[in-house]
């Protein structure tokens, strides 16, 4: 019996993580912080409803079948998805209440997280992947 692993093809993941920078980017340099709202509500809207709002725009640009492409774990990115919305919430939440430095830090984090990724290194995965042989190692005992 094979198991199915659902996927997610590569453009369709380097686009929301550009997405994640880009905006980040734009809140630091206009300091307009209601831009971090943009990524951080696609990203809710992909953890609650399974539906990203991001991929789901950039899917159209698609050139060839999606199974054509690269996969990327649906898993591994589902739980990128939930650290970069907490850290956008909280770098948002941070600028609202004018904890400038924190608001940097946090966004700092993401978009650092975010930019690494699309050069090829997953930091969440491999925190993901390090949090699983903990747990595995563990239940060893």
């Amino acid at each position: 019996m094979s198991e199915v692993v659902r996927s997610i093809p590569r453009p369709l993941v380097k686009t929301n993580q550009w997405f994640i920078v880009t905006s980040v980017l734009l809140t630091w340099f206009t300091g307009q912080f209601w831009i971090l709202i943009l990524p951080f509500l696609a990203g809710l809207s992909g953890i609650i409803f399974g539906k990203n709002p991001i991929i789901i725009f950039a899917r159209r640009f698609l050139k060839k079948e999606q199974s054509q492409y690269i996969p990327e774990d649906w898993e591994q990115q589902a739980f990128n998805q939930k650290i970069a919305v907490i850290f956008l919430g909280a770098g948002f939440l941070s600028f609202v209440f004018g904890w400038y430095i924190v608001g940097y830090i946090f966004t700092v984090m993401v978009a650092i997280a975010a930019f690494v990724a699309i050069l090829g290194f997953c930091i969440g995965c491999f925190i993901l992947y390090q949090w699983k042989q903990y747990q595995y190692r563990r239940a060893q005992k």
